[in-house]
């Protein structure tokens, strides 16, 4: 990247801007935090099912292919430093409304399945401290008040993704410790960390490592949320390639670290029978401390995590829908920012109402005998949706070479992303084949987006103003 960037520090604020105060290292942490959050916390007993003691393997290469998509993120940001992501990168190398029209809705149908499913999983970890409330009406509160904390602004929503942070990473950090005190106690089998389980549903390591990719993907999601904060980051041309590849390659090695840890101090089939793995590694007794005591601590902790990745969730939605009306994709209301809080207000609201209303209606199927693991299905329909935008990213990276580098840039290296696009189409693959349903219920949450096509074909008002000017046309441009 060229090290003469342009000053975007002193840009001002005009009506129906976003505000850019985001700095390198809140954004870096943003990243980080994202990454960093709940999957690893509920995921890893799937993982462990799937593949055995090796399953550290799955996160590895799992976050490997993840950071790669996250080079040809950054590239695209620091080309096109605007909210949208994914739907703005390809518009731009398309040109084509109802392709960006599906991908944006793919991109806000898997955010707002992720934000579902966040939120179910808040409550039940919610009902191990107190059982009184609903899961309902918790995983609502829950997300209402992420709303309002979206609502007063962008700056005091990293910054409180920037602490949380902090927490997820010192829950993590104690089952570190706890690992390095049974390998100090010479209890620990390392043979355990090459053991892979043939024996269930899959007949061969590659099978069963390719399975725990596809399973523990959902953890690796989050860093495409980042690049719809573009037009509130200072001096993105520096922020994003740093923070961004950075924060996925630290996520990736606290993973492969955790899962070792894990791996060695809890026998494999009680992880893979537990729905809070690394609960289980906290309460085996191995530091000389209350095991009720950290069990708790272990919880509000675990809470702290989902609250912090359904918090990126929910900064991200609004912002795809305001990025993409000022393209003339989806109806220009989306634009609306508020006046002294310079929030997407429209968009935000909208989002909440939508994942409110996935979270009464899986309630309602669950309770009437629907068979459903909401949580587990909404992360499955999370993951296909991602998988499939990211493959598509990689191929407008790759197609948008040579168009619009007049100012300094990000290059991501072309062979990776080669290997990063067909990593992406082989876990796709596996996944649909591993849960043909989940098919179903992506095809279910792309029809609520038909609506919102409708409403944009009928009555939008096409080129007619809401389109961000290019970026060198104005000074004002963010």
């Amino acid at each position: 990247m060229s090290t003469a960037t342009p000053d975007t520090t002193a840009e001002s604020e005009q009506d129906g801007e976003l505000k850019r105060s985001i700095t390198g290292r809140l954004l870096f942490f943003y990243t980080l935090g994202d990454v960093l959050g709940s999957g690893i916390y509920v995921l890893i007993g799937l993982v462990a099912a799937a593949v055995g003691g090796a399953f550290w393997i799955a996160f590895a290469l799992g976050v490997t292919v993840a950071a790669i998509t996250g080079a040809a993120y950054a590239e695209l940001v620091t080309k096109y430093p605007r909210a949208a992501g994914a739907s703005l990168y390809v518009n731009k190398a398309f040109g084509s409304r109802p392709l960006t029209f599906l991908i944006t809705v793919s991109f806000l149908a898997a955010s707002m399945a992720a934000s579902g499913s966040l939120a179910v999983g808040f409550a039940s970890y919610f009902d191990t401290l107190w059982s009184g409330p609903p899961a309902l009406l918790i995983s609502l509160v829950f997300v209402a008040l992420l709303v309002v904390v979206n609502f007063i602004g962008i700056t005091e929503s990293v910054w409180m993704n920037m602490l949380m942070t902090f927490v997820e990473v010192g829950g993590l950090l104690i089952v570190l410790i706890i690992g390095i005190v049974f390998i100090g106690q010479g209890d620990a089998d390392f043979g355990v960390l090459t053991q892979v389980d043939t024996s269930g549903d899959y007949s061969s390591p590659a099978l069963a490592v390719l399975a725990g990719i596809s399973f523990s993907f959902f953890a690796m999601t989050g860093f495409e949320n980042t690049a719809n904060v573009a037009e509130e980051t200072i001096d993105p041309y520096k922020a994003f390639p740093r923070s961004l590849v950075g924060g996925m390659i630290v996520a990736g090695v606290v993973y492969v670290l955790v899962s070792m840890a894990a791996a060695l101090t809890v026998p494999t089939e009680t992880l893979a029978n537990s729905d809070a793995a690394l609960l289980e590694v906290v309460e085996a007794g191995i530091l000389p401390i209350s095991t009720s005591f950290m069990s708790t601590l272990f919880s509000v902790i675990a809470l702290i995590a989902i609250t912090n990745t359904t918090l990126v969730t929910i900064v991200t939605q609004p912002r795809v829908l305001y990025g993409m009306a000022r393209e003339d994709v989806v109806p220009g209301v989306f634009a609306k920012v508020h006046p002294t809080r310079r929030s997407p207000w429209v968009g935000l609201i909208f989002s909440g109402v939508v994942v409110g209303s996935l979270l009464v209606i899986g309630t309602l199927v669950t309770e009437a005998g629907g068979g459903i693991d909401l949580v587990g299905r909404l992360a499955t329909v999370t993951v296909v949706l991602l998988l499939a935008i990211y493959a598509l990213v990689i191929v407008a990276c790759l197609k948008l070479r040579g168009q619009d580098e007049d100012q300094p840039f990000y290059r991501a290296n072309t062979p990776l992303l080669f290997v990063g696009l067909v990593g992406n189409v082989a876990i796709l693959f596996f996944t649909v084949y591993d849960d043909p349903h989940s098919l179903i219920w992506c095809a279910g949450l792309l029809g609520v987006g038909f609506v919102l096509f409708l409403a944009e074909y009928l009555f939008g008002s096409k080129g007619t103003g809401s389109r961000t000017p290019d970026l060198d046309s104005s000074a004002t441009e963010v």
